[in-house]
């Protein structure tokens, strides 16, 4: 560790504590100095100056009824000193100060030798009530923001700034836990970097955007324009290309020298562009002489105009004096981008000018957007990323419909037939539960003939017959738990078909990395084929080695065009959890790489659907239970009824004739008592017995889920692990074993044999990580659907 030389990169430490910001640092420093690229590191010391410090003990100070503001009021005036009065000279006055004299205040003694009053006219030293000690403090406290901060620096060699700190990021937050409240951040020319890439974000379309402007005004054609614009990625790719060369990483300096390129790169541009207008105004109406004649007679100009520029630049490239860290990047990527774009330009731009003047002869204007799409083919060499170029597209996607999960989850839940059945059925509960309440039928007779004599008389009558009020209350009860158990068979539904989309769907994304690795398989052996057939034709090899080739390559097309009809298969299944009519397909972004959070515990499992439909159904038992045992309690008669008399009777002695126009009326209430109970006890039984059948199916459903959890527990452990080695180990080694058998059968160092060994191991590893990827996804995707995620 050094200290006093001006660092590159800064990390700055957060936090309350100093020593634990101090720990920290030490800990952050033991991590990252053995970090490629890192040296003159240097932590900022917080500590080392000695100071006396006082503890007070708060209980003695209590004991002595003293309090700490009087104590540290004897002590300011001992050692500081406390003014006493004002001493006048004249018209002068000063301060009268006491303090303790010189020889009683020099040792750590003296401190704790000092007295001070009691409120009891007592004298007691300081140690009586505090310790006094010699110890380390800060020479210097930092703060950012209110916050305390401790510093680490160091220079950068050999390496770009952005790197060296995502490693450093990457170390931090893998093998450094930072306390609560604590963080770091980065600065220097990390941050310098940050900052300048904003501004660069910004400054270079801009540039490209005025480039295109002054074209476009010089011009008036927007096709010329951007044929000249081509020039800029076809220079961008000389400049890459001689940073690569020459080992610089991109520095904010190359990106100040990419916008000066751009401005250089279009001369050449204009200057062919020019001349074959100024040649066409001349009458040359053939395009391929005019594009022949102006490309021979600005050949020169347009080498000239590239070589003085590059020339010019050539000593800052070769600079080895102060400053040459920002010059030399800034002139290589002057110089080869213009030499790519001196030679690319002299074919690209008259075969694209030939292009657009022929569409432009025949009549038929080419369209801006089309003009922007060859545009953007010409120059997509210098931009699109050399991954983009080994991108299997799945078979059929073109006439298919590209989905996201979520998208498909979200069509499936929607069209689904069973699941939509299942929404009915709670429809269907919810609209019985306005009837659970209702009475029995009212009963209205009428009775017409001889009922109280010879004459015909009528009866009418109004009866209600009404059950217990529990009842009702009962009925109501278990139409609520009927509700919710209809809720939960929607949900395990739901779950069921979550699960189904997501293992079609991530099947789907395995056969397509499968279909990919099977491609670059192919490529592989077709070379093997190719190198086979020209060493049995030179003699260098048996036929044997050159039918083996070509059997194994048949093989792998076969497993391609087996592979082909299983995404087929996959697909028609997706297509039909979805109901859907249009064909169906995983976007190229999709990948199998999930996670999973693993807290499961019995309060998790109890939020499965699959065990609150289970316990819903118990709850459902024991409502139909309390039904059949309220309804073995009496129920209720009432009624009224209004009859007719014809006929005499004795009314007070008196004999009274009556018509049919008197009426007579009055009411009658009963009770209904089940006299024989054993109907009503067979049914509270059998409803006992549901009761017991759902607890035992809900009980066999939690070990089974609980089982099942624990064994995918184990399985998403042991794929997770399987994973993590292919990734951080095998699959490296299985890129390194390739390139390195292909250089060694090529030079002939390895026999044929060997090579086929090496290969097919190579190959194995990657299938297997891709077989084991894909177990992973599907293990997971089975913990979801028992936690109802």
């Amino acid at each position: 560790l050094i200290t006093g030389a001006k660092q590159d990169v800064v990390l700055k430490i957060y936090g309350d504590d100093l020593d634990v910001l101090a720990s920290e640092a030490a800990k952050v420093s033991s991590q990252i100095k053995d970090v490629d690229g890192v040296e003159d590191l240097y932590v900022e010391e917080i500590t080392g100056l000695p100071q006396i410090q006082i503890r007070y003990n708060r209980d003695k100070i209590a004991q002595y009824a003293l309090n700490i503001e009087d104590i540290n009021r004897v002590i300011k005036t001992a050692f500081a000193g406390e003014t006493a009065g004002t001493v006048y000279e004249g018209e002068k006055r000063f301060d009268l100060v006491v303090r303790v004299d010189r020889e009683s205040r020099q040792r750590l003694q003296d401190v704790s030798d000092l007295y001070f009053s009691t409120p009891n006219g007592e004298q007691i030293p300081l140690n009586e009530v505090a310790t006094v000690e010699f110890k380390s403090g800060p020479n210097q406290i930092q703060r950012d923001n209110t916050k305390r901060r401790i510093t680490i620096g160091f220079n950068v060699r050999n390496r770009d700034v952005e790197s060296i700190v995502n490693d450093i990021e990457q170390i931090i937050s893998s093998k450094i836990q930072f306390p609560p409240g604590y963080y770091v951040t980065y600065g220097g020319q990390f941050e310098n970097l940050k900052a300048a890439n904003k501004r660069l974000a910004v400054a270079v379309p801009v540039s490209l955007l005025l480039i295109l402007l002054l074209l476009y005004f010089t011009f008036n054609s927007m096709n010329q324009s951007l044929l000249i614009f081509s020039a800029i990625p076809l220079s961008a790719i000389g400049g890459i290309f001689a940073l690569l060369i020459r080992g610089m990483p991109f520095s904010i300096s190359a990106g100040v020298g990419f916008i000066a390129l751009f401005g250089v790169a279009v001369l050449n541009g204009i200057v062919l562009i020019a001349e074959f207008n100024r040649l066409e105004k001349e009458g040359i109406t053939d395009i391929k002489e005019r594009v022949v004649t102006g490309t021979r007679l600005r050949l020169r100009p347009v080498l000239m105009t590239a070589a003085v520029a590059s020339l010019g630049f050539l000593p800052m490239a070769l600079s080895n004096s102060s400053g040459a860290e920002v010059q030399r990047p800034l002139a290589t990527v002057v110089i080869g981008g213009l030499i790519s774009a001196t030679f690319l330009t002299l074919i690209v731009l008259p075969v694209l000018y030939i292009l657009f003047e022929k569409r432009k002869k025949g009549g038929n204007r080419m369209p801006i957007t089309t003009t922007i799409m060859v545009f953007f083919f010409s120059v997509g060499g210098g931009f699109l990323p050399l991954a983009s170029l080994g991108q299997i597209s799945d078979p059929g996607i073109i006439n298919s419909r590209p989905i996201t999960l979520t998208e498909g989850l979200d069509i499936a839940l929607k069209n689904n037939l069973n699941v939509r059945s299942a929404g009915y059925e709670v429809d269907l509960q919810t609209a019985l539960r306005s009837g659970a309440r209702n009475l029995d039928k009212t009963i209205i007779s009428i009775n017409q003939g001889q009922i109280n004599s010879i004459n015909w008389d009528n009866n009418i009558s109004i009866t209600q017959r009404m059950e217990f009020p529990t009842v009702y209350k009962n009925q109501a009860l278990l139409a609520d738990a009927r509700i919710k158990g209809s809720k939960q068979n929607l949900a395990v539904r739901q779950a069921e078909l979550k699960r189904n989309v997501k293992e079609v769907y991530y099947r789907l994304v395995y056969l397509k990395l499968r279909r990919n690795l099977l491609i670059a398989q192919d490529t592989l052996y077709d070379n093997l084929v190719k190198a086979s057939t020209l060493r049995y034709k030179t003699g260098e090899s048996t036929l044997l080695e050159k039918t083996t080739s070509e059997t194994q390559s048949l093989e792998i097309k076969n497993s391609i065009v087996q592979t082909d009809a299983d995404i087929d298969i996959s697909r028609q299944h997706l297509q039909t959890l979805l109901q859907i009519a249009e064909p169906v397909s995983v976007p190229d972004t999709a990948t199998l790489k999930k996670d999973v959070h693993l807290f499961i515990d019995s309060m998790t499992l109890t939020q499965s659907p699959y065990l609150r439909f289970f316990q819903q159904q118990i709850e459902v038992s024991k409502r139909e239970t309390d039904l059949q045992q309220a309804k073995r309690l009496p129920d209720f008669l009432a009624g009224y009824f209004n009859q007719s008399f014809r006929g005499i009777m004795n009314v007070n002695g008196t004999d009274t004739k009556f018509s049919a126009t008197d009426r007579f009326h009055g009411f009658h209430v009963g009770i209904a008592v089940p006299i024989f109970p054993s109907d009503y006890k067979a049914k509270i039984n059998a409803s006992k017995i549901n009761e017991l059948i759902a607890a035992t199916n809900y009980q066999y459903q939690q070990v089974d889920l609980q089982s099942r959890m624990q064994v995918l527990v184990f399985q998403y452990q042991k794929y997770k692990s399987s994973v993590t080695y292919y990734e951080t180990g095998a699959l490296p080694q299985a890129d390194l074993i390739i390139r390195n058998a292909e250089r060694a059968f090529r030079a002939g160092e390895i026999p044929y044999i060997q090579f086929q060994q090496s290969l097919a191991l190579a190959l194995k590893i990657k299938t297997d990580y891709v077989e084991a990827l894909n177990q992973l996804s599907q293990t997971i995707l089975l913990i979801e659907n028992i936690l109802g995620n």
